[in-house]
């Protein structure tokens, strides 16, 4: 009798307590579902990356934009020209002829002409790129879109720092490609996949840098958006097999300009990767992807470890080891230390500033050992 009183008695009926039980549960969606939004993704990724129109609507709309494509035309032309001169001229012509000559006229042409070429290739490309990327930014967005730090000497510090920590991760890359290309069967395959990625990566990099993202928010931002950066990396790609060696750098920096403005004007998806599906009227829950279909994949965890290590072992013995290894993130998931010094920063001041703070405010001598000035005691006593 006692027992059917306790279950009549009960404050939720079953119903009740499953409806809550199951709303506390997380809503995945299918795998088909999944497999289809990331192929929505991708898909749209490609478009972006053979939006030529924007290109020379750009072009042909600003005369600082049109001279620098057409500056960086004209110098990658140069360098791919005298790459293949050597291919395709120079070294048929030296094939059969015996000797010294034979041996060391290759040497002589890279050393002396190809190598000069193509560095100063490099350099020119990344100032020129710079000033599309900055431009096409202003045309886009205007003046005030991009937010601009104070130049301090910390910040000249951490600026230096990710600029060498960016072109560590340079190489670093393409030591990683290298190494995948050398793993049988799947080799090649993987090495072209992470190809993908690494190109769109370098062809949004200006646009995260306008919006003053760190380099593990710009690294987070495109492993969670995988299929499209893969998509949009895709093209890219494909040109830079097109040759050997140099020539594929040669390409890549020929098509560069293009890509940095067709970044500019993209819109990479999903807005939310954690909630990718859109409400509707008969579930308006949070619905996360599929388990079985990673929303996050890790593309650059060995490129981001080996950069550390490399900058680890550069700063032995020395002071600036130490503002070097705060400036890489060490994870993905977290960004550069002195981005989080200054978040803390401004979490400190929000809070409330501290008694010296307030005093200067006032008018006042600052207080010693953190007390509150006597005057400001006795209003309050």
């Amino acid at each position: 009798m006692s027992r059917q009183s306790s279950s009549i008695q009960s404050p939720y009926p079953y119903s009740h307590q499953h409806q809550l039980s199951r709303s506390a549960y997380p809503i995945f969606l299918s795998l088909q579902e999944t497999i289809k939004l990331q192929l929505t993704w991708a898909s749209r990724g490609i478009l972006e990356a053979f939006r030529w129109d924007v290109v020379v609507k750009t072009a042909t709309s600003d005369r600082e934009i049109r001279s620098n494509i057409l500056k960086s035309l004209l110098l990658n032309s140069l360098s791919l020209t005298s790459i293949y001169a050597f291919d395709l001229l120079l070294q048929p012509l030296v094939h059969n002829h015996p000797g010294w000559l034979h041996r060391n006229v290759g040497w002589f042409y890279r050393v002396l002409w190809l190598f000069p070429v193509v560095g100063v290739s490099y350099y020119l490309n990344s100032s020129w790129c710079n000033l599309i990327a900055k431009r096409s930014f202003v045309l886009q967005h205007g003046n005030r879109s991009a937010h601009q730090q104070p130049v301090t000497y910390n910040g000249m510090l951490t600026m230096l720092a990710t600029s060498a920590y960016r072109a560590v991760m340079i190489l670093t890359s393409v030591i990683v490609s290298l190494a995948l290309g050398s793993i049988p069967i799947a080799g090649p395959w993987m090495s072209f996949a992470f190809m993908c990625w690494v190109n769109a990566y370098y062809c949004f990099e200006f646009v995260w840098v306008a919006r003053s993202s760190s380099l593990a928010q710009r690294v987070r931002h495109l492993e969670e958006r995988w299929a499209y950066y893969f998509a949009f990396g895709l093209p890219s790609a494909v040109i830079c097999n097109c040759g050997s060696g140099l020539a594929n750098a040669a390409l890549f920096a020929l098509m560069f300009p293009a890509f940095i403005i067709m970044a500019m004007h993209a819109r990479p998806v999903p807005q939310d990767p954690y909630n990718p599906a859109p409400f509707t009227e008969s579930t308006d829950a949070m619905r996360f992807p599929s388990p079985l279909v990673p929303i996050r994949m890790p593309v650059f965890a060995i490129v981001i470890w080996l950069n550390d290590l490399i900058v680890r072992v550069l700063s032995v013995g020395g002071s600036a080891g130490t503002r070097h290894r705060r400036t890489p993130s060490e994870t993905t998931e977290q960004a550069e230390e002195g981005a989080g010094v200054e978040l803390r920063n401004v979490g400190r001041t929000a809070r409330g500033d501290s008694p010296a703070v307030q005093a200067r405010r006032l008018g006042e001598r600052p207080p010693r050992n953190g007390k509150a000035p006597s005057a400001v005691r006795r209003k309050r006593d």
